[in-house]
């Protein structure tokens, strides 16, 4: 297929968003955050599928009149179809079978996952493969060897929280608000991240991680000590922390892609926004001598820019859905043995 030109559509949690691709070149993408759920230190998903109904709709609109089409242009509509939030997918999935149908148009169903993988090469026509990726967001933590954009195998991944789950934790434990990264990053500019020794997890012989008893040695920490003390070096608290997570994270990544034998490496999801985690994938990166990629920090967290990109390799390879396809909350990846 020449000139495709794809609108990619993202609700799988509580961005709305919207982006237009001309074959493999970003066209223009919107995402609009929801507020709504700020003052409950979480999503709410019931909150989160009402807002997609309301904002979807002037979202894709708004993306027509800044790329200057109209739904005619349209030849293929990309959407979301896991993993997320039931209501919310379905709402963008509903939307997104409806414009297919009445547009006659190729319906592609995407992995929100293999969006954020290939996140790093928006607008490239030819994809690296293969690479060793570090994926870490709300959900996932994992470690995976990419072979090409439907081929994976699964090197190591958290038994218990996921990363980005940590971060959300253990600010509310601090009582800085939500989302957690981003707060615990900006803190931590200010802090001291030698103040504590956090623990870092440890499996030998293997490529995984755990979380979930840092965030309960934060607990302990904060229990332990009176809540001035807390108030006064919160900063250095949050830097500390950071540090064990991001740690753990850069060094598992790299002994696996040493180990592996991989030269290139590839930082994907939301936790990719990190600051202090990009500082020190670079650092290693450069000291051992591997190709690192990182996504703009606008395609770390959800967008629809991936999902449209990955709508357009799908329309190369001449692989639509049909209409019927479902929502699948806990969609993953398909791994080879």
């Amino acid at each position: 297929m020449s000139d495709s030109i794809i609108l990619g559509i993202e609700t799988s949690c509580d961005e709305t968003a919207a982006a237009i691709f001309r074959d493999h070149k970003l066209i223009h993408h919107i995402t609009a955050t929801q507020l709504v759920h700020t003052s409950y230190g979480g999503v709410v998903p019931e909150y989160a599928s009402r807002e997609h109904n309301k904002l979807l709709g002037p979202v894709v609109n708004g993306v027509l009149e800044q790329a200057n089409m109209h739904l005619s242009d349209i030849q293929g509509i990309a959407v979301t179809r896991g993993p997320g939030l039931a209501g919310s997918l379905l709402v963008g999935l509903s939307y997104a079978k409806g414009l297919a149908l009445g547009l006659k148009v190729p319906l592609y169903g995407i992995n929100h996952i293999e969006g954020h993988i290939f996140a790093n090469f928006i607008g490239e026509d030819e994809l690296p493969v293969p690479f060793l990726c570090l994926l870490v967001s709300g959900g996932h933590t994992q470690l995976i060897h990419v072979e090409s954009a439907q081929r994976y195998k699964l090197i190591g991944q958290t038994r218990d929280d996921a990363a980005g789950e940590a971060f959300d934790k253990v600010a509310r434990l601090l009582g800085i608000g939500y989302p957690g990264g981003p707060l615990i990053d900006k803190m931590s500019k200010d802090g001291d991240n030698s103040f504590h020794h956090f623990p870092r997890s440890s499996f030998p012989e293997s490529y995984d991680f755990s979380f979930s008893g840092l965030k309960t040695n934060v607990l302990q920490y904060i229990q332990k000590h009176g809540s001035n003390f807390i108030k006064e070096h919160i900063a250095d608290i949050a830097a500390s922390f950071q540090e064990a997570v991001t740690d753990v994270l850069s060094d598992r990544a790299m002994e696996a892609a040493k180990d592996l034998g991989h030269k290139k490496i590839v930082l994907a999801g939301g936790v990719a926004a990190n600051s202090r985690l990009r500082e020190k994938m670079t650092e290693l990166a450069e000291r051992e001598g591997l190709e690192l990629f990182q996504p703009d920090l606008r395609y770390c967290t959800d967008n629809a820019a991936m999902i449209a990109y990955m709508g357009y390799w799908k329309s190369m390879m001449g692989d639509p859905d049909p209409l019927d396809i479902t929502a699948i909350p806990n969609l993953k990846l398909t791994f080879d043995k």
